[in-house]
């Protein structure tokens, strides 16, 4: 996540407890906080809070690439990346974007301009999972760009956003998924 995210810090949480991770965030002046869950190495969980006050985003993680994984993988560039968001037009999409979108600075001029490759990296929505794939676009003619995949590559499913920050249990939640829940109206039986 290093690597996909610019200007982050990479620590290893070990025995550390959320309350001092987040307090640790709020001393540094650190604007968010990606927390990546695995189990056996492989990653399943992912939650991305926001500081100073929220929001906070769980995800599940599915189909999980890592970069080597991937044959004939080159190097990231360090550039700040573009961002796709596709098929992100509802309201819980618009608001998923607003919190991806906080992650990443926005790209200057001069990174714009810059002949070492096009960073971009992709969200889009199919169903309920968001796909997530990271390109570098190097220009071969005029108006040509050959894309090469620099990884990782996974499905996050989202399954509850939270107006507080990580640690706050007690935070409201704004949406949660909940799919067995029934929501049809409810049928009164009479027995005469």
């Amino acid at each position: 996540m290093r690597l996909i995210i610019p200007n982050s810090t990479r620590i290893n949480r070990g025995t550390h407890v959320i309350d001092d991770i987040a307090r640790a965030c709020r001393t540094k002046e650190f604007t968010d906080l990606v927390i990546v869950h695995e189990h056996r190495g492989q990653p399943d969980g992912l939650i991305i809070s926001h500081f100073p006050h929220g929001p906070t985003a769980f995800f599940s993680l599915h189909n999980v690439g890592l970069r080597h994984d991937i044959p004939e993988i080159g190097t990231a560039p360090q550039a700040y990346p573009h961002l796709i968001f596709h098929n992100l037009t509802s309201n819980l999409g618009q608001r998923l974007t607003k919190i991806l979108k906080a992650l990443f600075p926005v790209p200057t001029e001069v990174q714009k301009a810059s002949n070492k490759g096009i960073r971009t990296i992709t969200f889009a929505n199919e169903g309920d999972f968001v796909s997530f794939r990271h390109h570098v676009g190097v220009k071969t003619g005029k108006e040509e760009v050959q894309l090469s995949e620099v990884g990782p590559r996974f499905e996050m499913r989202l399954f509850e956003i939270r107006l507080g920050t990580a640690e706050n249990d007690a935070a409201d939640v704004e949406w949660r998924l909940t799919p067995y829940q029934r929501r049809g109206r409810k049928e009164i039986l009479s027995v005469n």
